[in-house]
């Protein structure tokens, strides 16, 4: 198997998140499905991948724009950040991020 292996959209995923990443019955990589676009100023982005990786569910982050480039120099993407996960893990995420309505309740 290769080292990396190369997503439709440009990036490509290598090490732990290749091995995490589900595939599907022809061995191939799952889909990645755009979850949320969070900016970078309040560390949101952060909280969701924690969240996502504290419960399997692998997730690549993608800045737009020159976001690498902010996120190089200043230490954060300018345009924020997009964050994929597994097509059939995504209902699970949007759960997970979302919350649910019986604990907002509370």
């Amino acid at each position: 198997m290769e080292d990396n292996i190369k997503l439709e959209w440009g990036r490509r995923i290598t090490g732990k998140l290749l091995d995490t990443w589900p595939k599907d019955e022809n061995g191939e990589l799952v889909e990645p499905v755009f979850l949320t676009h969070c900016t970078s100023f309040d560390m949101n982005d952060e909280m969701i991948v924690n969240l996502l990786e504290a419960y399997n569910i692998p997730c690549v982050r993608q800045y737009p724009n020159d976001g690498d480039f902010g996120r190089l120099i200043l230490g954060m993407s300018g345009p924020g950040v997009d964050i994929y996960v597994p097509m059939t893990q995504y209902e699970d995420a949007v759960n997970l991020t979302e919350g649910s309505a019986e604990y907002e309740e509370l």
